[in-house]
C-alpha cells in the first residue's frame, strides 16, 4: 500500500513492573492506514488497542518496531479521547479553553480568535453561545464535540478517536459519529477509530483490525468482516453486537 499514511510494522509496546518481567500489552502488530481512510482498531477492554492508540499519538514509549505517519508534522496527528469532560480544565470555559489552543499554537491573529472559536463552534454543531458555558454545564456529547472542536483547531490531517463514544448514550453516540463523518469529507481527514464496540465501527469505518491479547487477530474491508467474521473471537465480538442501524 504505497499510498499509505500511517504505517504500523512489528510494533511492540511494554510496560515496566516492578521485580517483573514487563507486560508485553501490544505485540509485534503490523496494518497499514490509507489517506482519507476512517480506520476501525477493534477488541476488548484490555486488549491493546488504547495502548495502541497513546503510542500512535506519541504518549507512549514504542518498545520495538515502527510507528510512522508519512510526511506529516507531529501537531497534524491529533487525539479526542474517551472521557471527553475530563479532558477539560473545569475551571475555564469553552471559550478560553479553544483560545487557549489558537494562542498557544500562534494558529491566528489576536484579533480573530474570537472569531475562529465561534467557527470550530459552529463546525462541530454548537451554537456561539456555548463558548461562554464551562464544562460542567454541558452534556457529555457537547462535550465530546468541544474536544473534537480543539483537535480541528491544530488543521490536522488524522485524528486519532479512542472510545469516543463509548460513554454516551446510542442517539448521542450516533450524532457524534456522524459528525465525525462529515468532518472527515470536509476536511479530507484520515480518522483511526478505537472502539470495543463493534456496533460502533460497522456504522463508519472503511477497513478495521480486531486485536485480542495485544495481537491482530483479524482485519481486512469492514463489509467483508463484518459479512464473513473468520476469526472466532470476531466472530465473538459480532455476536454480542445489537441491531442500532436505526440509531444512525
Amino acid at each position: 500500500m504505497s499510498n499509505a499514511i500511517l504505517t504500523v510494522k512489528d510494533l511492540v509496546i511494554e510496560y515496566p513492573r516492578a521485580g517483573k518481567p514487563p507486560f508485553r500489552a501490544v505485540k509485534g502488530v503490523s496494518f497499514e492506514v490509507k489517506p482519507n481512510e476512517f480506520f476501525g482498531i477493534v477488541g476488548e477492554s484490555g486488549c491493546g488497542k488504547s495502548t495502541l492508540a497513546k503510542a500512535l499519538c506519541g504518549l507512549l514509549p514504542i518498545t520495538s518496531g515502527e510507528a510512522a505517519f508519512h510526511a506529516l508534522p507531529a501537531h497534524a496527528v491529533q487525539m479526542v479521547f474517551q472521557d471527553a469532560t475530563g479532558s477539560l480544565n473545569p475551571r475555564m470555559t469553552i471559550g478560553q479553553t479553544l483560545t487557549e489552543v489558537l494562542a498557544v499554537y500562534d494558529l491566528c491573529p489576536k484579533a480573530q480568535r474570537s472569531e475562529m472559536v465561534a467557527t470550530l463552534l459552529e463546525e462541530v454543531g454548537l451554537p456561539a453561545e456555548v463558548a461562554l458555558a464551562y464544562p460542567r454545564e454541558l452534556s457529555g456529547g457537547q462535550c465530546q464535540r468541544i474536544s473534537i472542536a480543539r483537535a480541528l483547531a491544530m488543521n490536522p490531517r488524522v485524528i486519532i478517536a479512542d472510545e469516543p463514544v463509548s460513554a454516551l448514550d446510542v442517539s448521542v453516540q450516533a450524532r457524534v459519529l456522524n459528525l465525525l463523518a462529515q468532518l472527515r469529507k470536509r476536511r479530507n481527514l484520515t480518522i483511526l477509530l478505537i472502539s470495543h464496540d463493534l456496533a460502533v465501527v460497522r456504522t463508519v469505518c472503511d477497513r478495521l483490525i480486531v486485536m485480542n491479547a495485544g495481537e491482530i487477530v483479524e482485519h481486512g474491508d469492514a463489509k467483508a468482516v463484518f459479512a464473513r467474521p473468520q476469526h472466532p473471537y470476531t466472530q465473538h465480538l459480532l455476536a454480542a453486537v445489537p441491531d442500532i442501524a436505526e440509531a444512525y
